[in-house]
């Protein structure tokens, strides 16, 4: 076929100059297409010899044609151009050969045609938020932000350009209408999904059930948002139905699994957080929605299936709003082998919006870690078999009766026993190195020590693997129609979930071939109310590899495939500076003229409404029992001199509920809120319905607490964030910095807890006329060098470094008699 029906003049030119200067011999070339399907542009991707090539890799990813010459003249395709056009069409690419003079060419792919793409005019977008424009006529007491509209046109901006923008937008910026309206605007013009990823399932349920709403009404037009949650958020029906034949194995608990019962009866979305109460993770995690407990449309509950409903509702969404986890659960399964163009747990998507961006990092590498222990290893195998006196239970005893290969069942008791041996020899293992420590790191200086763990693990891997393939064999035995049991599906879900810690032993194993992750063993207990009565002891060995860098993962996951990427937080720089947080996650991978950065600072009157203080006669956290006994009296006075009203965010959950109990006689008069007493957003509605509540908290509360107005007068930060010096990931990580020559301390430590302190900080200013203060009890903000960094970090506000008493009367002369 004459070249010219594919080729432009100039890339054909392009292309002979090229096999020219390569002596004739096989050439690769990428190319990109117009709207015509006419190749504009070439780029040279690998040269070979006369009979082959090699396809350049790291080329093809953005390209929508791969080309090569056949020096023979002959272009009919070779069984190796039939693979490499198949895998070209799997990616929406063309593939095509040419002879040496570039005037012949044979298509074995088309091309697929560009979408048409309609930019998005950056000053009709602005107009929704200026002066006369809809939101001003829409709100009550609207006040233009300059600074909110600036934020909107970066962001449009990165649509437009298929750019990674990296905006810190500060407290009261508005930055969700500032990333929805491009997004919406783009995803309704375009028919082109966007997906927005929040730090938490609260900030999830605020996007869909206020903000996106608004933001359809200021733009005048329809845009299908959908909440999607992890599936083990939402009931399955199924497993609901099949526990309610043993309901009576719930013990005492059965009134919760009946009140659950009644609830999804009538419940309009399944989901965990509807639930008028907390159940106990016991009943959740038998009636939960499991990927590989769900029988799809063969389930006699498909039709009413809460996660099949979403799942539609999904890929008929212009923007889908997701947490962090759960989009890392999807782009592993895009890298796994899923793609980019289908659909795997989320519809497919090119233009994500991370909110909350300052998480990403902790998120991903939570996401992409693995643990075992010995309690989840029991309580699955026990799911599988278990004996009692003369009599035997299990799934295993099920699909014996339904399998073809039942005598295989016969086997089940002797490999249990010796799976339950081999984890108990491991656990014993596990305490003799750990001893006194609460947790320690294989490594180069602890291998020796591991030695027999190491040789345990290996033990335990081989009785797994044995009873894996028992399960397996007797589940190939079963006929078709008989796998609707289930039984069946349930012993699925249970060997998956062995040979996920079959594959964490073995990595343990080959740890020293694995130097991009961190192993490590921590002491851990079981909450008492989780003891059952066959459990002697509370104590347990928690199993973990985690990645000691997630930046790789970020890049190929997330920056290199995606079109257009905005990050935002109210937190990503250090000092104005956004590397620290780009070489984190990965951002710092992309060429340099694809990154937009942006500083947008908050609105708010911080020199006159927030007053900073920092007692000058506090103990350094180092003196641990001093310290603490000066956090009780601190926290009883200063929440007595707020009446109430306050946030105590904590380090640590044991000082937190240290203080709490010993804080609690001198607050009588005060409602006490405790993280963990109940769920999360249940807690902050409490705090924010009653004005004079105090609310004990660490962890998530750092960030995300969003409480304007009088019920949060006060904000009290026990200790600037550090990371534990212990910590097995921390520690790695650190190692990792110092032997590249660098100070783990400058570049990892204070960095960090820069960024969880600005986000404890932030908690106090949520609106314009909100008043305050925020009290830090850790002096080392004021006495050692690096606490400079801090102070830069946040807001210019009123400050003061003096004794308690006098903190404890301005705060509240600054709170009632101004």
């Amino acid at each position: 076929m004459d070249s010219r029906k594919y080729f432009s003049d100039p890339v054909i030119d392009e292309l002979k100059r090229a096999v020219r200067e390569a002596g004739g011999n096989e050439v690769f070339f990428t190319g990109d297409i117009d709207s015509e399907g006419i190749v504009v542009s070439v780029k040279v991707g690998a040269r070979g010899n006369e009979s082959e090539v090699p396809i350049n890799q790291n080329d093809v990813r953005e390209c929508a044609v791969l080309i090569h010459n056949h020096p023979s003249g002959y272009l009919e395709p070779s069984a190796a151009d039939m693979t490499a056009a198949s895998a070209a069409s799997e990616r929406a690419q063309g593939f095509y050969i040419i002879d040496n003079s570039a005037s012949r060419v044979y298509v074995v792919m088309e091309a697929v045609k560009p979408k048409s793409i309609k930019k998005l005019d950056i000053d009709a977008a602005s107009l929704y938020l200026e002066n006369g424009g809809p939101l001003s006529v829409q709100s009550e007491g609207y006040e233009e932000r300059p600074v909110q509209i600036a934020l909107l046109r970066s962001i449009a901006r990165s649509f437009n350009e298929n750019s990674l923008g990296v905006f810190e937008a500060g407290t009261g910026v508005g930055k969700s209408y500032a990333y929805l309206i491009p997004a919406m605007l783009w995803a309704v013009s375009n028919g082109d999904r966007v997906v927005v990823s929040t730090g938490t399932i609260n900030l999830q349920q605020q996007l869909c059930e206020k903000d996106i709403p608004a933001a359809e009404k200021i733009i005048g037009k329809k845009c299908k948002a959908v909440l999607v949650k992890g599936r083990q958020n939402y009931v399955c029906l199924r497993r609901l139905s099949d526990a309610g034949s043993e309901r009576e194995l719930f013990g005492d608990d059965t009134e919760t699994f009946d009140a659950i019962a009644r609830w999804a009866e009538k419940s309009a979305t399944g989901s965990k957080s509807d639930l008028p109460f907390m159940p106990g993770e016991k009943i959740w995690s038998r009636i939960k929605s499991e990927s590989d407990a769900c029988m799809g449309p063969r389930c006699p509950f498909y039709a009413q299936c809460f996660v099949m409903r979403v799942r539609k509702e999904a890929s008929a969404a212009d923007l889908i709003v997701v947490n962090h986890h759960l989009l890392f659960a999807d782009i592993e399964s895009r890298m796994s082998g899923a793609g980019w163009d289908d659909q795997a747990v989320l519809p497919p998507y090119r233009h994500i919006i991370f909110d909350e961006a300052h998480g990403i990092e902790n998120a991903a590498t939570s996401f992409f870690s693995g643990t075992a222990n010995r309690f989840a290893l029991l309580r699955q195998i026990n799911l599988l078999y278990r004996r009692h006196k003369n009599s035997e239970a299990g799934y295993i005893c099920t699909l014996a009766i339904l399998s073809s290969n039942e005598e295989r069942a016969s086997d089940a008791s002797g490999i249990v026993s010796r799976v339950k041996s081999a984890i108990a020899d491991l656990e014993t293992a596990a305490g003799d190195i750990l001893q006194d420590g609460y947790t320690i790191r294989l490594s180069d200086a602890t291998s020796r020590d591991f030695g027999p763990l190491l040789s345990l693990a290996a033990s335990l891997s081989s009785s797994l693997s044995s009873l894996i393939a028992l399960v397996r064999e007797l589940m190939e035995g079963i006929a078709d129609e008989d796998k609707a049991a289930g039984a069946y599906w349930e012993a699925k879900l249970v060997v998956r979930r062995l040979e996920a810690a079959l594959l964490l032993f073995n990595d343990f194993t080959a740890w020293d071939e694995k130097r991009d992750s961190v192993f490590y063993l921590q002491k851990k207990y079981l909450p008492s109310d989780a003891l059952s009565a066959k459990d002697e002891d509370r104590q347990y060995t928690l199993f973990t590899k985690t990645p000691l860098d997630i930046a790789p993962l970020m890049n190929t996951g997330v920056f290199e495939p995606m079109q257009s990427v905005v990050c935002t937080s109210a937190t990503l720089s250090i000092h104005k500076d956004f590397s620290w947080w780009m070489r984190r996650t990965g951002a710092s991978f992309a060429d340099e003229d694809r990154i937009l950065t942006g500083d947008f600072p908050s609105p708010f009157p911080y020199k006159t409404n927030l007053l900073f203080s920092v007692p000058s006669d506090a103990p350094l956290p180092e003196n641990t029992l001093d310290f603490q006994r000066f956090v009780v009296s601190a926290v009883s006075r200063l929440v007595s001199a707020s009446r109430g009203r306050t946030l105590v965010l904590f380090t640590s959950y044991d000082m937190l509920k240290n203080t709490f109990t010993d804080a609690a006689p001198f607050l009588s008069k005060f409602r006490l809120l405790k993280q963990g007493d109940d769920d999360a957003s249940r807690l902050l509605d409490a705090f924010r319905e009653d004005i004079g509540s105090v609310l004990f908290a660490t962890d998530s509360f750092w960030q995300g607490v969003d409480v304007p107005g009088s019920s949060l007068s006060q904000v009290i930060i026990v200790k600037l964030p550090f990371s534990v010096p212990n910590d097995p990931v921390f520690t790695a990580r650190s190692e990792a910095v110092v032997k590249r020559g660098g100070s783990a301390f400058m570049e990892l430590s204070v960095p960090e807890a820069v960024i969880k302190f600005r986000q404890g900080f932030g908690r106090l200013i949520r609106r314009s006329d909100d008043r305050g203060c925020v009290t830090l009890l850790d002096k080392r903000i004021y006495e050692k060098r690096y606490g400079t960094i801090f102070l830069g970090s946040i807001p210019e506000s009123k400050r003061l470094y003096e004794d308690l008493d006098t903190i404890v009367s301005e705060t509240e002369r600054f709170l009632f008699d101004s």
